[in-house]
Protein backbone atom coordinates (compact mmCIF):
# COMPACT_ATOMS: atom_id res chain seq x y z
CA UNK A 1 0.00 0.00 0.00
CA UNK A 2 2.95 2.34 0.70
CA UNK A 3 4.17 1.75 -2.96
CA UNK A 4 0.67 2.23 -4.57
CA UNK A 5 0.86 6.00 -2.45
CA UNK A 6 3.94 6.83 -3.12
CA UNK A 7 3.61 5.78 -7.26
CA UNK A 8 0.43 7.99 -6.98
CA UNK A 9 1.80 10.67 -5.78
CA UNK A 10 4.69 10.97 -8.24
CA UNK A 11 2.25 10.99 -10.83
CA UNK A 12 -0.29 13.80 -9.28
CA UNK A 13 3.19 15.72 -8.95
CA UNK A 14 4.26 15.41 -12.44
CA UNK A 15 0.72 15.61 -13.65
CA UNK A 16 0.51 19.03 -11.79
CA UNK A 17 3.79 20.55 -13.53
CA UNK A 18 2.37 19.39 -17.15
CA UNK A 19 -0.77 21.25 -16.74
CA UNK A 20 1.02 23.91 -14.67
CA UNK A 21 0.69 26.50 -17.89
CA UNK A 22 -1.51 26.49 -20.66
CA UNK A 23 -2.98 28.88 -23.02
CA UNK A 24 -6.29 30.83 -22.91
CA UNK A 25 -8.76 30.17 -25.13
CA UNK A 26 -7.91 33.10 -28.57
CA UNK A 27 -8.50 36.59 -26.69
CA UNK A 28 -8.60 38.19 -30.56
CA UNK A 29 -7.57 37.17 -34.51
CA UNK A 30 -6.62 39.80 -36.48
CA UNK A 31 -7.77 38.19 -40.09
CA UNK A 32 -6.42 39.07 -43.60
CA UNK A 33 -2.93 39.84 -42.43
CA UNK A 34 -0.78 38.78 -45.65
CA UNK A 35 1.51 35.95 -44.54
CA UNK A 36 2.81 37.46 -41.22
CA UNK A 37 5.64 35.77 -39.94
CA UNK A 38 7.26 38.19 -36.93
CA UNK A 39 5.40 39.83 -34.02
CA UNK A 40 7.03 42.55 -32.11
CA UNK A 41 5.30 44.11 -28.94
CA UNK A 42 6.06 47.49 -28.30
CA UNK A 43 5.50 48.63 -24.51
CA UNK A 44 7.04 52.01 -25.05
CA UNK A 45 4.48 52.13 -28.08
CA UNK A 46 1.81 50.05 -26.79
CA UNK A 47 1.84 48.43 -30.31
CA UNK A 48 2.31 45.44 -32.14
CA UNK A 49 4.67 45.59 -35.20
CA UNK A 50 4.31 42.90 -37.86
CA UNK A 51 6.49 41.77 -40.75
CA UNK A 52 4.51 40.88 -43.15
CA UNK A 53 6.58 38.45 -46.19
CA UNK A 54 2.90 38.78 -48.44
CA UNK A 55 4.33 36.35 -51.34
CA UNK A 56 6.97 33.82 -50.60
CA UNK A 57 9.43 33.60 -48.40
CA UNK A 58 12.92 33.42 -50.11
CA UNK A 59 11.86 35.90 -52.72
CA UNK A 60 13.19 39.49 -53.78
CA UNK A 61 9.97 40.73 -55.26
CA UNK A 62 9.15 44.16 -52.91
CA UNK A 63 5.94 42.83 -51.78
CA UNK A 64 6.63 42.84 -48.25
CA UNK A 65 6.67 45.18 -45.53
CA UNK A 66 5.20 45.70 -41.72
CA UNK A 67 2.31 46.56 -40.19
CA UNK A 68 0.90 48.05 -36.91
CA UNK A 69 -1.59 46.48 -34.75
CA UNK A 70 -3.31 47.81 -31.76
CA UNK A 71 -2.60 45.60 -28.76
CA UNK A 72 -7.22 44.51 -28.82
CA UNK A 73 -5.78 43.11 -32.45
CA UNK A 74 -7.15 46.20 -34.48
CA UNK A 75 -5.34 47.44 -37.47
CA UNK A 76 -3.35 50.77 -36.47
CA UNK A 77 -1.43 50.75 -40.13
CA UNK A 78 -1.50 47.93 -42.39
CA UNK A 79 1.24 49.20 -44.79
CA UNK A 80 3.18 51.61 -42.60
CA UNK A 81 6.24 50.06 -44.52
CA UNK A 82 6.25 48.67 -48.09
CA UNK A 83 8.90 47.78 -50.41
CA UNK A 84 10.15 44.82 -48.36
CA UNK A 85 10.71 41.51 -49.76
CA UNK A 86 10.05 38.96 -47.45
CA UNK A 87 10.77 40.51 -44.06
CA UNK A 88 11.11 38.26 -41.25
CA UNK A 89 12.32 38.85 -37.61
CA UNK A 90 11.77 42.51 -35.83
CA UNK A 91 14.21 43.67 -33.17
CA UNK A 92 13.74 47.40 -31.56
CA UNK A 93 16.59 49.81 -30.29
CA UNK A 94 15.15 53.15 -29.04
CA UNK A 95 14.39 54.48 -32.41
CA UNK A 96 15.04 52.35 -34.80
CA UNK A 97 13.32 49.14 -35.74
CA UNK A 98 15.47 46.09 -37.46
CA UNK A 99 14.12 43.66 -39.92
CA UNK A 100 15.98 40.59 -41.44
CA UNK A 101 15.55 41.08 -45.14
CA UNK A 102 16.35 37.87 -47.16
CA UNK A 103 19.77 39.06 -47.56
CA UNK A 104 19.80 42.38 -45.56
CA UNK A 105 18.90 43.87 -42.39
CA UNK A 106 16.70 47.15 -43.07
CA UNK A 107 16.42 49.50 -40.54
CA UNK A 108 13.52 51.78 -39.74
CA UNK A 109 12.98 55.06 -38.25
CA UNK A 110 10.06 54.38 -36.53
CA UNK A 111 8.88 57.83 -35.37
CA UNK A 112 8.97 58.81 -39.36
CA UNK A 113 8.11 55.10 -40.45
CA UNK A 114 10.92 55.46 -42.93
CA UNK A 115 13.90 52.94 -44.42
CA UNK A 116 17.07 54.61 -43.32
CA UNK A 117 19.36 51.87 -44.07
CA UNK A 118 19.63 48.60 -46.18
CA UNK A 119 22.64 46.94 -45.24
CA UNK A 120 22.96 43.50 -47.01
CA UNK A 121 25.01 40.96 -45.36
CA UNK A 122 27.95 39.25 -47.24
CA UNK A 123 27.16 35.72 -48.21
CA UNK A 124 23.65 35.64 -46.86
CA UNK A 125 20.95 33.38 -47.94
CA UNK A 126 18.22 33.39 -45.88
CA UNK A 127 18.33 35.79 -42.70
CA UNK A 128 15.16 34.79 -40.22
CA UNK A 129 15.53 36.42 -37.05
CA UNK A 130 17.22 39.46 -35.62
CA UNK A 131 18.08 40.76 -31.94
CA UNK A 132 19.71 43.43 -30.42
CA UNK A 133 22.00 43.79 -27.00
CA UNK A 134 21.75 46.67 -24.93
CA UNK A 135 24.67 48.66 -26.55
CA UNK A 136 22.75 48.40 -30.10
CA UNK A 137 24.57 45.81 -31.24
CA UNK A 138 22.43 43.53 -33.70
CA UNK A 139 22.80 39.96 -34.33
CA UNK A 140 20.99 37.87 -37.17
CA UNK A 141 20.63 34.75 -37.82
CA UNK A 142 20.84 33.18 -41.88
CA UNK A 143 19.11 29.35 -41.40
CA UNK A 144 19.79 28.46 -44.57
CA UNK A 145 23.91 28.28 -43.73
CA UNK A 146 24.00 27.78 -40.07
CA UNK A 147 25.44 31.09 -38.92
CA UNK A 148 24.72 34.03 -36.54
CA UNK A 149 25.84 37.67 -38.08
CA UNK A 150 26.56 40.15 -36.14
CA UNK A 151 26.29 44.34 -36.95
CA UNK A 152 28.30 46.56 -34.73
CA UNK A 153 29.40 50.18 -35.61
CA UNK A 154 27.52 50.35 -39.30
CA UNK A 155 29.21 47.10 -40.48
CA UNK A 156 28.75 43.30 -40.47
CA UNK A 157 30.69 40.53 -39.56
CA UNK A 158 30.63 36.73 -38.62
CA UNK A 159 29.82 35.71 -35.46
CA UNK A 160 28.94 32.37 -35.64
CA UNK A 161 28.71 29.30 -37.96
CA UNK A 162 28.20 25.53 -37.60
CA UNK A 163 24.34 26.16 -36.00
CA UNK A 164 22.29 24.17 -37.26
CA UNK A 165 19.60 26.12 -38.87
CA UNK A 166 19.83 28.92 -37.01
CA UNK A 167 16.84 30.69 -36.30
CA UNK A 168 14.78 32.76 -33.20
CA UNK A 169 17.28 34.46 -31.01
CA UNK A 170 17.09 36.92 -28.52
CA UNK A 171 19.83 38.88 -26.36
CA UNK A 172 19.46 38.17 -22.24
CA UNK A 173 21.51 39.59 -19.94
CA UNK A 174 24.84 39.56 -21.28
CA UNK A 175 24.14 35.84 -23.76
CA UNK A 176 22.88 34.89 -26.64
CA UNK A 177 20.07 32.73 -26.80
CA UNK A 178 19.57 30.93 -30.50
CA UNK A 179 16.90 28.47 -31.89
CA UNK A 180 19.13 25.88 -33.08
CA UNK A 181 16.98 23.29 -34.88
CA UNK A 182 15.23 21.27 -32.28
CA UNK A 183 18.18 22.36 -29.88
CA UNK A 184 17.85 26.10 -27.61
CA UNK A 185 21.52 27.44 -27.07
CA UNK A 186 22.78 30.18 -24.78
CA UNK A 187 26.19 31.74 -26.04
CA UNK A 188 27.67 33.77 -23.92
CA UNK A 189 30.38 36.38 -24.59
CA UNK A 190 33.33 34.32 -25.00
CA UNK A 191 31.21 32.39 -27.81
CA UNK A 192 30.84 29.24 -25.23
CA UNK A 193 27.91 27.29 -26.23
CA UNK A 194 25.66 25.46 -23.89
CA UNK A 195 22.34 23.11 -24.60
CA UNK A 196 19.11 25.19 -22.31
CA UNK A 197 17.04 22.37 -23.64
CA UNK A 198 16.23 20.26 -26.44
CA UNK A 199 13.87 17.75 -28.27
CA UNK A 200 11.60 20.16 -29.74
CA UNK A 201 9.48 18.17 -32.33
CA UNK A 202 10.34 20.56 -35.54
CA UNK A 203 12.70 23.34 -35.90
CA UNK A 204 12.47 26.19 -33.45
CA UNK A 205 11.27 29.74 -34.59
CA UNK A 206 10.38 32.36 -31.99
CA UNK A 207 11.96 32.73 -28.57
CA UNK A 208 10.70 34.52 -25.48
CA UNK A 209 11.42 34.70 -21.66
CA UNK A 210 8.96 34.77 -19.17
CA UNK A 211 9.60 37.56 -16.34
CA UNK A 212 10.45 34.19 -14.13
CA UNK A 213 13.03 33.37 -16.41
CA UNK A 214 11.27 30.41 -18.52
CA UNK A 215 11.06 30.77 -22.14
CA UNK A 216 8.22 30.12 -24.76
CA UNK A 217 9.12 28.92 -27.71
CA UNK A 218 7.45 28.26 -31.24
CA UNK A 219 8.15 25.72 -34.15
CA UNK A 220 6.79 27.14 -37.53
CA UNK A 221 4.91 24.01 -38.25
CA UNK A 222 2.52 24.79 -35.86
CA UNK A 223 4.00 24.46 -32.37
CA UNK A 224 4.22 26.28 -29.09
CA UNK A 225 6.56 25.06 -25.84
CA UNK A 226 6.86 26.41 -22.50
CA UNK A 227 10.36 25.80 -21.96
CA UNK A 228 11.57 26.03 -18.30
CA UNK A 229 14.59 26.94 -17.02
CA UNK A 230 16.45 23.75 -16.08
CA UNK A 231 15.33 22.77 -19.69
CA UNK A 232 12.06 20.85 -19.17
CA UNK A 233 9.61 21.42 -22.06
CA UNK A 234 6.05 21.12 -22.02
CA UNK A 235 3.62 21.36 -25.16
CA UNK A 236 1.28 24.10 -25.09
CA UNK A 237 -0.13 24.13 -28.36
CA UNK A 238 -0.04 21.82 -31.39
CA UNK A 239 -1.90 22.73 -34.33
CA UNK A 240 -0.07 21.01 -36.99
CA UNK A 241 -1.48 21.21 -40.22
CA UNK A 242 -4.20 23.74 -39.42
CA UNK A 243 -2.04 26.48 -39.36
CA UNK A 244 1.56 27.84 -38.51
CA UNK A 245 3.23 29.34 -35.19
CA UNK A 246 5.49 31.43 -36.23
CA UNK A 247 8.03 33.97 -34.19
CA UNK A 248 5.78 35.03 -31.66
CA UNK A 249 5.64 38.46 -29.42
CA UNK A 250 4.78 38.70 -25.49
CA UNK A 251 3.26 41.37 -23.72
CA UNK A 252 4.97 40.52 -20.30
CA UNK A 253 3.00 42.91 -18.50
CA UNK A 254 -0.39 41.10 -19.13
CA UNK A 255 1.56 37.94 -20.21
CA UNK A 256 -0.10 37.66 -23.31
CA UNK A 257 1.36 36.31 -26.64
CA UNK A 258 1.35 36.92 -29.73
CA UNK A 259 1.12 34.34 -32.75
CA UNK A 260 1.66 34.82 -36.19
CA UNK A 261 -0.11 32.45 -38.27
CA UNK A 262 1.78 32.81 -42.11
CA UNK A 263 0.03 30.99 -44.33
CA UNK A 264 -3.42 31.50 -42.53
CA UNK A 265 -2.84 35.03 -42.95
CA UNK A 266 -3.67 36.03 -39.09
CA UNK A 267 -2.17 37.29 -35.86
CA UNK A 268 -3.87 35.19 -32.58
CA UNK A 269 -3.38 36.67 -29.31
CA UNK A 270 -3.60 34.32 -26.33
CA UNK A 271 -3.08 34.85 -22.60
CA UNK A 272 -0.51 32.33 -20.97
CA UNK A 273 -2.29 30.48 -17.98
CA UNK A 274 -0.99 29.02 -14.39
CA UNK A 275 -2.90 26.87 -12.40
Amino acid sequence: MKYKFLALSVFTAFSFNIKAQQLSKPIWESKNIPVPESVLYDAADKKLYVSLIDGVGNVKDGKGGVAILNTDGTIHNQNWVEGLNAPKGLARYKNTLFVADITAVVSIDIPSGKIVNKLEIENAVFLNDVTVDNKGVVYVSDTRTNKVHRIKNGKSELYLENVNSANGLKWINKNLYVLANTELLKVDKNKNRSIVAKGFEKQGDGIEQLKNGDFIVSCWAGLIYYVKANGEINKLQDVQGQMNTADLGYNAKENILYIPTFNHNSVIAYKLLEN
